[in-house]
């Protein structure tokens, strides 16, 4: 079967690598793709925008999948337009990717199918979110209400912060937020594939959103990753599917927009259970570079099988009983202005110490590599615990020269700490 994979990042690099074990697999098309992808995949120069170019693509190759990586073409209704002309397409429509789209989509759903989840207020002017600030106490939790790459949050300790963050929110025109509850407990990530009917659970992850060691600093799009997270215990794994996961794949349906693709559930373990954050409508970056890591199944099929409804029939996805543990390397000023054009070299002898080193914002200069964006490299390694997976990832970090660039030096440290107790 021929393949055209959408994006590239390092989650793409990841679907990419995983997608070419793939025994039935023909070839692989990824538009735009980056140097990395490019020894899995053809890199193609699409406009993923003109969702009618990419159909004339997927007809003159026989493209039999198309598997979208990023959230922008999904909330753009790319899905829609491929299956409107008969092409298996693994993502939602663009009415359930209102489901990372929209906070507020996802809040009002949240209320309608009983879902836990924070307290909160829908705002659409600067007056209104003042008015709504006070009852919530501090801190709290301050969110763009449209895509934002993973970084459109702020968790205000003091009124002048909440003010600032409003303040930027609203300084444009028709702008909108949610302003939440701040829970208590630690985070969690949840992957579940459904094909709007069946669905199945697909590993679990924790990321280090915060730029700095010691989880200190701005947030970021995440600094690494591990999975799976023993915090989610197979009960509370299962809680999160029944309360969670699963009414909303049922009040979609029931609405009359099915949700086919990976629903990533963001959750906060409360004393009192998981609650939804927010969810997200494709695979995480870097949550799926450790998913892949551990994958054992054959992929294609697997998101073939969503794609065409059949999740049903599929066999269970299955995982090796191993931690993975990704460490990002971004280039330095990330996550404000990163520099651009830094030379990288090593990545050969980062995977000759184990790693499997995935590209995200880089490309080919002169036939060399250099940085071109805030994250550049995810350096993945697995272990037979966290910490062991973690060790085995910084020696591949350390083997790769990229002076313009820097990496948190803990990723991980929860399980560590808890692992050595």
């Amino acid at each position: 079967m021929n393949v055209l994979l959408i994006g590239s990042g390092g989650r793409e690099h990841a679907l990419a690598w995983k997608l070419a074990q793939s025994p039935g697999l023909s070839t692989l098309f990824a538009a735009p793709g980056n140097p990395g992808i490019a020894a899995h995949a053809e890199c193609i120069g699409l406009t993923v925008e003109d969702h009618a170019a990419v159909l004339d693509f997927c007809r003159a190759n026989s493209i039999g999948l198309v598997v979208v990586g990023p959230e922008a073409p999904l909330v753009a209704g790319l899905a829609d337009d491929l299956r409107a002309a008969g092409i298996a397409v693994f993502g939602p429509s663009k009415a359930a990717a209102q489901l990372e789209g929209s906070k507020g989509f996802t809040k009002a759903l949240c209320t309608r199918a009983n879902i836990p989840t924070a307290g909160y207020a829908h705002v659409t002017s600067l007056d209104e979110a003042r008015a709504a600030l006070s009852p919530f106490g501090l801190p709290v939790v301050i969110k763009a209400d449209g895509l934002a790459a993973g970084k459109g949050v702020t968790i205000a300790m003091t009124p002048d912060e909440a003010e600032a963050a409003l303040a930027a929110l609203f300084a444009e025109p028709g702008g909108e937020a949610v302003i939440e509850e701040f829970l208590s407990g630690e985070e969690a990530s949840l992957f579940v594939l459904t094909d709007g009917t069946a669905h199945v659970a697909f590993g679990s992850a924790q990321d280090h959103k915060r730029v700095g060691d010691g989880d200190t600093g701005p947030n970021t799009g995440g600094m690494g990753a591990y999975s799976p997270a023993p915090v989610l215990t197979p009960a509370l794994e299962q809680r999160a599917i029944d309360e969670i996961v699963r009414p909303t794949i049922e009040t979609l349906a029931a609405e009359g927009m099915p949700y086919s693709g990976v629903l990533y559930a963001g959750l906060m373990l409360t004393n009192t259970g998981p609650k939804l954050i927010e969810y997200n409508c494709r695979f995480g970056d870097p949550e799926c570079q450790v998913l892949m890591a551990r994958y054992e199944g054959d992929l294609l099929a697997l998101l073939h099988a969503v794609a065409e409804g059949r999740l049903a029939q599929a066999p269970a996805p299955a995982f090796a009983d191993l931690t993975a543990l990704t460490v990002v390397m971004a280039a330095n000023g990330y996550p404000g202005t990163p520099e651009r054009g830094g030379a990288i070299a090593g990545l050969d002898r980062a995977e000759a110490a184990g790693a499997t080193v995935f590209q995200a914002g880089t490309r080919d200069h002169d036939g060399k590599l250099v940085a071109a964006g805030g994250r550049v490299l995810a350096v993945t390694a697995t272990g037979a615990t966290v910490t062991a997976a973690q060790a085995a990832a910084y020696r591949g970090v350390d083997a790769i020269d990229f002076p313009g660039g820097f990496c948190r030096r803990d990723i991980g440290w929860r399980e560590v700490e808890r692992e050595g107790a």
